[in-house]
């Protein structure tokens, strides 16, 4: 009956993508969970490492299957892990120590935006007016979030480091999601072995750096706990879930659940960390959410 139920949900494309953000969203809570209990590229490479070695034993024949079909375009399959991935958790982790759940939440509604912008230059795809307005708005609600409420600030102050780190994070994920538009003709559960394997390589580096400039102490059980959750759901669930989302339906479609993320983001942040919902994140987040929506319109003629 399990099996069944799991066969039923792989081809439903609106609750593989709604359980894709609320991992998504899960990973945000992570991210603060994770804060004093593992250093953040400790988590990312075990975070790969495990979801690699699960992703090999289950996928590996399929990987190897498709191999010469993946191989020419191995170059840029190794750009899109490293940003998607490496660069975007380890940006991720890092803005979590500075701050809050609530702010990155509603900071990756950027996403959505990003990949719109970099859609017109690299594929020309048509931005009309009304997405223009929804690009305007939403980078008005990431301002606001951004400067707690002042957006005047911006010209004395800046943004603050940890919401400066999270819009760069969002900006990497922007060029993966974009890429998958033209992604390597495999099945998605060999492109993520892949791209999977890619992570935990590229990943090595910077937590060996972490650890030659920082020496951060060993994880604890929590910080261990932390790591087999953004294993099993943001990294592997949620990836196969969104790459079978993205072959089922598109990419374009299956981007707009991105937008849940500011929405379940927030709500856990709340529920769980206890954390404050100001008036300043109540506005950014309409903001984001209806120059979201505009954004994705599609462009009327004339």
């Amino acid at each position: 009956m399990l099996r069944r139920l799991a066969l039923g949900l792989y081809d439903l494309p609106p609750a593989l993508l709604a359980l894709t953000t609320l991992f998504w969203a899960g990973n945000t809570i992570a991210g603060k969970l994770a804060v004093g209990e593992i250093a953040p590229f400790q988590l990312v490479f075990a975070r790969w490492i495990l979801v690699a070695g699960v992703l090999w034993l289950l996928y590996g024949k399929e990987l190897r299957a498709h191999w010469p079909t993946a191989r020419p375009r191995l170059r840029e399959i190794v750009l899109m892990a490293s940003l998607g991935f490496t660069a975007f958790n380890g940006l991720f982790y890092l803005a979590a120590l500075q701050t809050s759940a609530v702010n990155i939440g509603i900071l990756q509604g950027a996403i959505p935006v990003f990949v719109l912008l970099m859609a017109y230059f690299a594929y020309g795809t048509r931005i009309g007016a009304v997405q223009v307005l929804g690009v305007a708005l939403t980078l008005a609600g990431v301002v606001v979030v951004a400067t707690a409420g002042s957006p005047f600030s911006l010209f004395t102050l800046g943004i603050g480091p940890g919401d400066g780190l999270m819009l760069l994070a969002c900006l990497f994920y922007g060029f993966y999601t974009t890429a998958l538009q033209r992604r390597p003709k495999i099945p998605g559960r060999a492109l993520f072995t892949l791209m999977s394997i890619i992570a935990a390589l590229t990943s090595l580096p910077f937590w060996l750096a972490e650890a030659v400039i920082s020496a951060p102490p060993w994880p604890t059980p929590e910080g261990w706990a932390v790591t087999l959750y953004v294993a099993i759901f943001p990294s592997c669930l949620a990836q196969l879930f969104f790459l079978r989302g993205v072959d089922l339906v598109g990419p374009g479609p299956a981007g707009v659940y991105v937008n849940l993320v500011p929405v379940f983001s927030p709500l856990l942040a709340i529920l769980i960390l206890g954390e404050r919902f100001a008036g300043f994140h109540a506005l950014s987040l309409a903001l984001v959410l209806g120059g979201i929506w505009l954004a994705q319109r599609r462009a009327r003629s004339g």
